[in-house]
């Protein structure tokens, strides 16, 4: 059977002309020329062999490159625990700072997420990853505490520029229902890194070198960042009907995507502000903000603190870092798996739900419980219950804008008001508190708690849109939800966009 054949015999990608042209303000804003690039046929076997591709090609690269940056802002715990504290002469609070430092930056530099519209994104990820690679690689050096909050602070305001905009960015290749299992992957590669860190920590850490051990660490885990920061300029692609990896007929297919997603037939840099002012006007934008302020108080420091924890079990410092893996690896496996599901049942909140309710046990039984079995057990639901909800949280703010400025703009608030959480998460550890560390426990049980809140009414508000266009446009199939939900610019110009729940 000949390709013309298989594309006419199975369920093919149609998109009619009439749909498109819906309201003159989509026209506006709409190429010439997506109107017939949005009507080419292809099969489903075509598109999911092009998604492989893409998966292999992009997913996998990005992972790569986030691993090495959680690598970078994470290991930090196991350098204390390592003996840095001791060689540098930090206090309890000092400790403390270093890792507040980094979210401060972090914080004031979240506008960057927009840049991923700016600049070509080879070169942007480029000088972003080899710059933060250097700085990791520079904390080896540092001598005290004000050399070390110095780098930490670049190191924060640098991977500002990265981290956060990556769903945005793959916004741009994947339709909604897409985008769940893909973030998924490449945010699964945060767990990855903490499971490695420790595994490397142990490794470095268990040996003799004339190296302080702590500053070895800081170097093996820096270099592979300016490494992948290379790669990255010659091998990441600025969009999908850009990418060299992709034959004549995957770009064909590549255009026709990005004609029904944004009535475009070329990926265009620069940003609309009327629609910049829209979103920050879209109650659900500063929901999906808060809840993510609340899970991050907690998941930023889990990574920094859990070798500590573990250590003040009565573990020994070798073994602590050793320990700190599993719970990570479980995290991982459980990330994947969530977003999965969530993607291939359209739903985020019953997964976000889920799971910060499992972390919330967590932090529950580590205020409560002293007996060192059933506490390290709980650091397991705590890291599969925030890291799996925290995959889930993070796409769901792009799912649920209709434009690139919209979703850019959502992600910057999101992780503009989501990043302050570290702030207050990083100073509720303190010696002082060693053992138990219990209230840091209860904070982090309440916001987790306030992350189950926000998202059931995240739900019940998106609902009561959905039930909206219901009555304006007409009720939605589910088979026209598969085939043209990412037609138009925008929800309002589209009859059959429905918000994710």
């Amino acid at each position: 059977m000949t390709d013309a054949e298989t594309a006419l015999a199975e369920p093919t990608h149609v998109l009619s002309v009439e749909t498109m042209k819906v309201d003159n303000d989509f026209m506006e804003d709409t190429d010439a020329g997506a109107y017939a690039a949005a009507t080419t046929v292809y099969s489903k076997e075509e598109e999911r062999k092009y998604l492989r591709k893409l998966d292999l090609r992009l997913i996998s690269l990005l992972a790569a490159v986030y691993l090495c940056s959680f690598l970078d802002r994470s290991n930090i715990g196991n350098a204390k625990t390592a003996g840095m504290s001791t060689d540098l002469g930090l206090s309890s609070s000092q400790y403390a700072w270093l890792l507040t430092i980094f979210y401060i930056p972090y914080i004031l530099f979240e506008w960057c997420t927009l840049l991923w519209k700016v600049f070509p994104a080879n070169y942007y990820v480029c000088a972003v990853v080899c710059f933060w690679g250097v700085v990791s690689c520079l904390e080896a050096a540092a001598q005290n505490f004000g050399g070390m909050m110095t780098l930490r602070f670049f190191l924060g305001a640098i991977e500002a520029t990265f981290g956060p905009g990556i769903p945005f960015f793959l916004s741009f290749f994947y339709r909604r229902d897409e985008m769940a299992f893909r973030s998924g992957i490449f945010f699964s590669a945060a767990p990855a890194a903490s499971a490695f860190a420790g595994a490397l920590a142990y490794g470095i850490t268990s040996g003799n070198s004339k190296l302080q051990n702590w500053r070895l660490l800081f170097l093996v885990e820096g270099i592979p960042s300016i490494m992948m920061g290379v790669v990255c300029l010659f091998f990441l692609p600025r969009s999908a009907p850009e990418a060299r990896f992709f034959n004549a007929r995957e770009k064909e297919i590549a255009v026709a995507r990005l004609a029904r997603q944004n009535g475009e037939t070329a990926h265009k840099l620069g940003l609309n502000k009327r629609q910049i002012f829209e979103a920050i006007m879209e109650p659900r934008t500063w929901l999906i903000a808060l809840m993510y302020f609340c899970v991050n108080v907690s998941f930023s420091t889990l990574s920094v603190f859990m070798p500590t924890i573990i250590n003040d079990m009565g573990f020994t410092a070798v073994h602590a870092q050793g320990l700190s893996a599993p719970p990570y690896v479980i995290s991982w496996m459980s990330v994947i798996i969530t977003t999965y599901f969530a993607a291939k049942y359209r739903v985020r909140s019953v997964f976000v739900i889920g799971h910060s309710m499992v972390a919330a046990a967590g932090y529950l039984i580590l205020a409560l419980v002293d007996l060192t079995g059933v506490r390290y057990f709980a650091l397991y639901l705590c890291a599969i219950g925030m890291y799996s909800a925290v995959s889930v949280i993070m796409p769901w703010s792009v799912d649920n804008h209709g434009t690139d400025s919209k979703k850019g703009t959502g992600m910057f608030i999101m992780n503009f008001v989501g990043q302050c959480g570290p702030l207050l998460g990083t100073q509720m550890f303190p010696s002082s508190d060693s053992p138990y560390y219990r209230k840091g426990m209860w904070v982090c049980f309440g916001c987790l708690a306030g992350v189950t809140v926000i998202a059931l009414a995240l739900r019940l508000y998106l609902q009561y849109l959905n039930r909206k266009l219901d009555k304006r446009w007409g009720p939605v199939s589910e088979h026209q939800l598969d085939e043209v939900q990412e037609v138009g610019i925008d929800r309002e110009f589209n009859p059959t966009y429905r918000y994710i729940l």
